[in-house]
């Protein structure tokens, strides 16, 4: 099984490159003895030979650590919603996000407050173009006009307020109306 495992976990050097790499090294490093040469080789092999068992190590340990969580009954997604719940409490916990918090609360009063300055000034405005002339009269004019078509519609005798006319126009119209009289027989079809 280990054999297997060496061959997930490190695939076979590229020959080619290592030749091309020894050859430049030879090249930079023509100083060297033979026998410092052979020295930093050995050295190299062995640090490979380490970092594939430290590969080993680390396959062997994330297995462990998958196998263990999988038993716990942690999923994916599970971790993904606790890193997200605690990266949230992180942030709203921050003194970058308390400091934007503040401002924008004292930026929502402030324009809260603007607009209802605004309000009541509109409100007085209105006030005030409702007592001017301009508006007594426009008003008069619209009051002469609703008592002239009152008048108008409801005839000259007392009585005629204009939900009185109202209602008895929608009583006559429906009187207009024909009805389905079933119990006259001479009009059916055969």
């Amino acid at each position: 099984m280990e054999t297997r495992q060496q061959g997930l976990l490190a695939s076979e050097p590229f020959r080619e490159a290592d030749e091309d790499l020894e050859s430049e090294v030879n090249l930079n490093n023509s100083m060297l003895t033979e026998e410092e040469r052979e020295e930093i080789q050995q050295e190299l092999a062995k640090l490979e030979e380490e970092i594939n068992t430290l590969r080993q190590v680390l396959f062997s340990k994330e297995k462990q650590h998958s196998d263990l969580k999988h038993k716990l009954g942690i999923t994916p997604m599970s971790e993904f919603k606790n890193n997200f719940s605690r990266g949230w409490h992180d942030m709203q916990t921050s003194t970058a996000y308390k400091k934007t918090s503040e401002t924008l609360s004292t930026a929502g009063q402030k324009t809260s407050a603007a607009f209802s300055t605004l309000g009541t000034a509109i409100t007085r405005k209105f006030g005030d173009m409702r007592n001017s002339p301009s508006f007594k009269s426009f008003e008069e004019k619209v009051e002469n006009t609703v008592t002239s078509i009152k008048t108008k519609v409801g005839g000259p005798g007392p009585g005629g307020s204009f939900e009185e006319v109202l209602s008895s126009t929608a009583n006559a119209s429906s009187q207009d109306m024909p009805t389905n009289n079933l119990t006259d027989t001479s009009e059916r079809p055969c």
